[in-house]
Parts: structure tokens; sequence; C-alpha cells
């Protein structure tokens, strides 16, 4: 933690003591506190203007930011999971079942990472085997046969590059999720709230809308193994993290996704409620539109939408 940090975060205690001392005693302090509040609310937007791109990898990274699962309860009311690819078994890295998102019938689908070690080991830290990726497959195209959007929430650091996870067809897995997505005949949402990584991100990714939280990032590789093949050490993941332009600011620059979602002072981890609230609020908008468009012209557009990227004109 750096010098800054420590002194935001002692800042803050000092606030909540404050406030928890004044609420004991049945005491009225706002007058004392809006100095310290505004005091650190300045602080915070004077750290945040300063982030490097690898900073902001740290924060993607913080374990105390909302899950998937956090915001599928969120902001979708009668969640109801669904589990298992019909084929192997069931993968936790993969989380996804029917959820009520503002009066609307949505299919819900995300990588779950745990906050703990036992539930880091049992969700694979976020990394989801091929049978995770078939679970996907499945939910979608039962959402696709109910004529219900799907929404999926992007964080991990991608699939399990594993032995086991080679052998029942990774790399096959998520080019069918590829393949389904891009012909879809419902509204797909998606957004990054976390780490976006590689092939294991884009396999629940390829959607009409991809919306991408302030501090999260996305990207063909993590900083770490890129700076191992370039540089042949990790210890340049910083330089990397800025050749590799993966924040949501980047991104959005170059038409990657379409909206970024500003998080609450100093990310999302300070008010999971505010930041849950704001995605909540940003995929209805995006869906209201997208229902009404008809499912051909729907696939044709976002088609054409992953066509565009990339392209390049010689001169």
């Amino acid at each position: 933690m750096s010098i800054e940090q420590q002194g935001l975060q002692e800042l803050r205690a000092q606030i909540e003591e404050l406030r928890a001392k004044a609420k004991e005693r049945g005491i009225d302090v706002s007058s004392e506190l809006r100095p310290l509040e505004e005091q650190l609310d300045a602080a915070q937007d004077e750290a945040m203007s300063r982030l490097s791109r690898f900073d902001r990898v740290k924060l993607a990274r913080n374990q105390d930011r909302p899950f998937a699962l956090d915001y599928i309860q969120g902001t979708g009311a009668d969640w109801f999971e669904l589990k298992g690819d019909r084929s192997f078994r069931d993968d936790p890295a993969i989380v996804g079942g029917w959820a009520r998102l503002g009066g609307m019938s949505v299919m819900m689908i995300g990588h779950q990472k745990g906050r703990e070690m036992k539930e880091n080991l049992r969700r694979n830290f976020g990394s989801p085997h091929p049978e995770g990726y078939r679970k996907a497959k499945r939910l979608m195209k039962l959402a696709e046969k109910f004529g219900r959007p799907v929404v999926t929430f992007v964080d991990t650091q991608g699939a399990y590059p594993g032995l086991g996870a080679e052998e029942r067809g990774q790399g096959e897995a998520i080019a069918e999720n590829l393949f389904v997505m891009a012909g879809l005949r419902v509204p797909i949402v998606s957004c990054v709230i976390g780490e976006g990584g590689s092939g294991g991100a884009l396999g629940i990714a390829v959607a009409d809308r991809v919306l991408m939280m302030e501090n999260a990032i996305y990207s063909v590789i993590s900083p770490e193994g890129c700076a191992a093949i370039l540089w042949r050490s990790r210890d340049h993941a910083d330089v990397a993290a800025e050749a590799l332009k993966l924040t949501a600011r980047d991104l959005l620059e170059h038409g990657v996704v379409d909206e970024v979602i500003e998080e609450p002072r100093g990310g999302a981890h300070t008010s999971p409620d505010r930041a849950i609230a704001s995605v909540g609020r940003s995929i209805q908008k995006h869906l209201k539109k997208l229902v009404k468009i008809d499912p051909e012209k729907l696939v044709e557009a976002r088609r054409e939408k992953y066509y565009r990227m990339g392209a390049w004109e010689e001169a």
C-alpha cells in the first residue's frame, strides 16, 4: 500500500470512527464531519486522476469489488440458478440462471470468483473449464428458445489452461460460444465488471452492447503474461499495461466497448451498492432499446459491430 493510499485509509477510518461515536452518544456532528468528508473526496479525486494503467489493473483485481453474483442478485429479482452442461459436470466458475430485471425476464450469466481461499479454489479463481462455457451456451440457447434477453458479467483472468481442460476441448468450447452468440436471435448485453482476460472473457462477451466499469480491464493477455513473453520477466507488467491500452477509456476510444460506467469515488469496492445500482440502470437502458429491434436486424448489426473492429485501410 502506498503512503497516499494509507493516508486515505486513515482519514476514512477517522470519519467512520467519529460517525460511530456520534451515533452511539446520540449527538449531531454533521458540521464537524463535513470538512473531513470534503477533504477525503478531494483527496480521492486527486489520487484517481493520477492512476496509471497498471494501477487500474490492481483496482480491477481488488477482492472487495462486487462479483458476478453480487450484480446478478443486486440488479435482478427472483434469481433462479441453473447448473450443469448436461455432458460432464457443473463448473462453479461460471454461474447462470433466470432473473427478473425491471419487470423483464432475462438470462443472467457471469464469471464468479471467491473472496476466501476455500471459495476461490471451488470457483477456480474465476477461470472456467470447458464445461463452464458449455453451460453458458446451454443457457443462452434456452434464453433464445423462450425469446428472452441475455445479460453477462465478465470477470476472469482467462479460461483455465490446465491439461484436463485442454483434453475436454477448451478451445472448441470457447469457439462454439463465439459462434452461438454471434447468431443468437435475442438481445445480448455484456458488462466487464473486473478483469476481462483473453478468450476466457470473450466466451461470454460477444454482445450487442458491451459495457465496462470505469476501473475494469479488458485485454487479449494479462500485463504479467505479456511482460513474461516480451521481456522474459513479469517485473515489466506496468510497462506492458501501458502498451496494451486495456482500460475502459482506451477501449471506448477504440470502439471495443459501448459505454463506460462510472464507479463510486475510490472504486466499486468503496460503495458496492451504488456500483451495482449504476450497472443495473445502464443494462436496463440498453435492453429497453434492443428488445424493440427485429431479431434478423439485431443479429446483422451485432455481426457488423465485430466486423468493424480492427479494420484498416491501406493508403
